[in-house]
């Protein structure tokens, strides 16, 4: 099971770097003006989210599912963490399918948004990876 954990702990590296960097990307996209640049962003964008951000996050949720398999049903029921804990899990994996959502509106050239609101939108996973880990770590209740 260590395997398992270490691998999933991996994969959580690579998905946040992805939800990291992606909205930086889109802040820097929604500041250009001239055409090889804004076709340049549409591919980082791309295989950004697609080849590294997706599949980590999907590796990531298989090997939780896993860990939670192994962790027992029982213990489950009792770790209040734990549900906290998973449920800003799903908040991210929405947070993720909405980044998929503005990579398909910036590939179109349909961005509604300014830099600015990419620039807050970006602090998003950072708090949520703040209290994953103290979930985690810590354990409160």
């Amino acid at each position: 099971m260590l395997w398992v954990k270490a691998f999933h702990i991996i994969f959580i590296v690579t998905w946040f770097a992805g939800l990291f960097y992606l909205p930086r990307l889109f802040v820097y996209h929604a500041m250009s003006n001239d055409n090889i640049s804004n076709e340049r962003f549409k591919i980082m964008e791309r295989k950004l989210y697609y080849g590294i951000t997706t599949p980590s996050a999907i590796i990531t949720v298989i090997l939780g599912i896993w860990m939670l398999w192994d962790y027992a049903w029982v213990a489950f029921s009792k770790a209040g963490w734990l549900h906290a804990k998973l449920t800003l899990i799903v908040i991210l994996i929405g947070y993720h399918i909405y980044c998929g959502k503005l990579v398909k509106y910036f590939k179109h050239d349909q961005n509604k948004h300014s830099h600015i609101f990419y620039r807050w939108f970006n602090e998003f996973p950072v708090i949520i990876l703040l209290a994953v880990v103290i979930l985690a770590v810590v354990k409160p209740f």
